[in-house]
């Protein structure tokens, strides 16, 4: 079977993290990936990055409009590794938590819960209400994983991409998909070590 990822794109802020996860699924041959940009996908991307959204499209695999619900991904005899939304409004968390499956994202996160497989949504809304968390609540008993795309500072970034690939590399470790895109915490030094190395 084909080894497939579905990556959605909603219209909240930072496409960036988006096109960054497509990105690094591009240079990974066994993976097949399927996009859906939603229609505030289209207009954040013009607004934030002023580019085409064709500039996703052309990483994809295999792209589906996002009123097409009668494509592959919509439904669960589609064999896919699962979804990740990346990024995800609260809108989109909204839809997928009360199960409205009002277009091709939403529907395919439905799918991969019914399904049992893999939904990662980063959402990205700050500060959250309590209607926000208690639809963070809900998908998370549903089985899907909330991941914020908080910055970490561990690796030591020192540019806007650096952060951005930190944050791609914490959704591939959820799809178990290898990568090289951040150095990992190996630990604190041990007091042994530091004093050798001070002599």
């Amino acid at each position: 079977m084909t080894d497939r990822i579905i990556v959605g794109i909603t219209g909240s802020s930072a496409p960036q993290l988006g096109l960054t996860v497509l990105q690094a699924l591009a240079q990974v041959p066994s993976v097949e990936t399927h996009l859906v940009l939603s229609a505030g996908a289209t207009r954040s991307i013009e607004a934030e990055m002023s580019v085409s959204p064709f500039v996703f499209e052309e990483l994809a695999d295999v792209v589906h409009s996002t009123d097409d619900l009668g494509a592959a991904i919509s439904s669960g005899s589609f064999r896919t590794r699962g979804m990740v939304v990346v990024p995800c409004s609260m809108r989109t968390l909204a839809s997928v938590a009360t199960g409205t499956t009002t277009d091709l994202v939403s529907r395919a996160a439905d799918v991969c819960l019914k399904e049992r497989r893999r939904l990662v949504l980063v959402t990205r809304e700050t500060p959250l209400n309590l209607i926000h968390i208690r639809n963070m609540e809900t998908v998370t008993l549903a089985g899907g994983i909330i991941l914020p795309p908080v910055p970490a500072f561990y690796h030591r970034p020192r540019t806007i991409d650096d952060l951005l690939r930190q944050t791609a590399g914490k959704i591939l470790d959820l799809f178990d998909v290898p990568h090289r895109l951040f150095t990992r915490w190996e630990g604190m030094p041990s007091a042994e070590n530091v004093t050798d190395a001070a002599r």
